[in-house]
């Protein structure tokens, strides 16, 4: 039920071979030496505009001038006419190749409780107001909104089949090896047609709920015309719609032996070759609840749910959060069997950087997630709850200033 439009998506003009050095993941995934290279990488790269160096007024301040100066020196110029645009990205998984279609497109952020766009996580203040900032300083928004609907009758596949079969307008690979192809929509029936599949299912947020909360504020502050905002809409169906989960890195907690004991009662432990199989052992798993355990020195444990799990689950509880390993972990698991406070974890989103955590011992242990499956998300948005933090990551990244949406008001 999105309302969506065309619009005269702002650009780089620049060679397909130049779109690497000036283009950039979202904001929140960078780091602060990702950020410094991608700064010297390239004098108009757009880490400059989506990423303050600072807090201040002055450093939002320089983020809307060099926006503008881009503008006005042709570094970025606006398409002539009004168009959808259609993002296909290829990408390798450990299961082979997998290719993610999906539409940038002008929408109308809507109050939730309007319930055609439904959210899956909490908002924090301080990104909201970054983001807020940025908005303000350059009125134009750089980075989509990620969303997902069904298409069970194909109605989205159709049209985007017809427009991939011709000629990309842009392509590159970024930093990841994931590859980037889009299209420029303007033939009329095409828009139509993108419209109607848009127009006839709810969509859910998968990733850029700060960015959401961002549009409903300038819209509340500026009028029903600051609500138009930028997304990205893809089918939660295809193979495409890869979620990845967020491992936890515990900076306290039990040894190896403790935790045995804490846990044999309700668990089956498993022992593990390490992190990386500890975490292959856990993807495969079929139990209700599972994760992994993984301590320096090697020890590793793959942890499933016995029968008596449920003694340890409130029964006030709501169905769609019982159904999580995240919600489970934290709320049955973390503090009341292992004791390990809130403010003792962290999170990496890549295996890689868990078996770095363990085997430099800059961590107590690394707690190993299976991911989300895509249904738990939209039972947790139907049913107006709230996942915990870091309990999906969505790949690949949708890339920043691809495409630039000019605010209406």
């Amino acid at each position: 039920m999105a309302e969506i439009r065309p619009f005269n998506g702002i650009r780089y003009y620049v060679s397909d071979a130049e779109l690497s050095r000036v283009l950039a993941p979202p904001y929140d995934v960078i780091g602060e030496a990702y950020r410094d290279a991608l700064h010297r990488r390239d004098p108009g790269n757009i880490v400059r505009v989506i990423l303050s160096r600072g807090t201040d007024d002055a450093d939002y301040a320089e983020v809307g001038d060099t926006y503008r100066r881009w503008l006005a020196n042709g570094t970025l110029a606006a398409d002539p006419e009004p168009a959808l645009y259609l993002l296909e990205q290829r990408f390798e998984t450990e299961a082979g190749p997998r290719r993610r279609i999906g539409l940038l497109a002008r929408f109308r952020a809507e109050d939730y409780d309007r319930r055609s766009i439904l959210p899956h996580e909490h908002t924090r203040r301080g990104p909201k107001e970054d983001r807020y900032r940025v908005l303000r300083s350059t009125r134009a928004n750089f980075s989509p909104i990620f969303l997902m609907f069904p298409d069970e009758a194909g109605s989205f596949a159709a049209p985007a089949g017809r427009v991939v079969a011709e000629p990309a307008a842009a392509a590159y690979v970024d930093d990841g090896a994931v590859e980037h192809r889009l299209w420029c929509v303007t033939d009329a029936r095409l828009v139509a047609g993108f419209t109607a599949a848009l127009g006839a299912a709810r969509s859910y947020i998968a990733d850029g709920h700060h960015r959401y909360a961002t549009a409903l504020r300038y819209r509340d502050e500026t009028g029903p015309d600051g609500a138009w905002t930028l997304g990205y809409f893809t089918p939660m169906g295809e193979p495409g719609l890869l979620v990845l989960p967020y491992h936890r890195i515990l900076s306290e907690g039990p040894s190896v032996d403790e935790a045995r004991r804490r846990l044999a009662a309700r668990f089956t432990l498993s022992d593990a070759a390490g992190v990386s199989e500890a975490a292959a052992q856990v993807a495969r798993s079929t139990a209700r609840y599972a994760f992994a355990m993984a301590w320096p020195g090697g020890q590793a444990m793959v942890v499933e749910a016995g029968p008596d799990v449920e003694s340890l689950i409130a029964a006030a509880a709501p169905t769609s959060l019982r159904a999580l390993d995240t919600w489970f972990f934290h709320e049955s698991v973390l503090g009341p069997l292992l004791g390990v406070p809130a403010e003792a974890v962290s999170y990496v989103h890549s295996l890689r950087e868990a078996e770095e955590a363990v085997a430099a011992k800059a961590c107590w242990l690394a707690a190993l997630m299976r991911p989300t499956p895509v249904q738990q998300i939209v039972d947790v948005a139907d049913a107006g709850e709230s996942m915990p933090a870091k309990s999906t990551f969505f790949h690949p990244k949708l890339p920043s200033g691809l495409v630039i949406h000019p605010l209406v008001a």
